[in-house]
């Protein structure tokens, strides 16, 4: 397994990459990340893991460029849930849908039984015939 790459967050807000010896975006390590990459983020001055925050910044950047009319109702239903957290929320609706897992396979995980085009012209015809247009 691949190391996770370091990179460093500088107090000008600055983000380096230490494999590469050079400055790196916001997008850059979401194009790390989507190859498989895992990061650590580090500020620079305190030493403190900061990858959380990067992250979640992360996903708020990819989130705006690409936001769809009416995401705002999810926001407030994030900020709504009990713990006010997205984590929160998704512990939420992990719980909200725990009875359904004991159901069994959804039915469209079910194998269908194929029938050929045939066979269902057949049956159409079989069902109709008894009947006046």
């Amino acid at each position: 397994m691949e190391k996770k790459r370091t990179i460093k967050k500088y107090a000008n807000r600055k983000l380096y990459d230490t494999q590469q010896s050079c400055y790196i975006t916001l997008d850059e390590i979401s194009e790390l990340i989507r190859a498989g990459q895992d990061i650590v983020v580090i500020d620079n001055k305190t030493k403190d893991d900061i990858t959380y925050r990067t992250l979640i910044q992360l996903l708020s950047l990819l989130e705006t460029k690409k936001a769809k009319n009416g995401m705002e109702e999810s926001l407030y239903r994030i900020i709504r849930s009990t713990e006010g957290t997205f984590s929160g929320y998704i512990k939420e609706l992990e719980a909200e849908t725990m009875p359904f897992a004991d159901l069994g396979p959804a039915a469209g995980d079910q194998p269908v039984a194929q029938v050929s085009s045939e066979e269902s012209m057949d049956q159409e015809q079989t069902s109709t015939s008894g009947l006046s247009f």
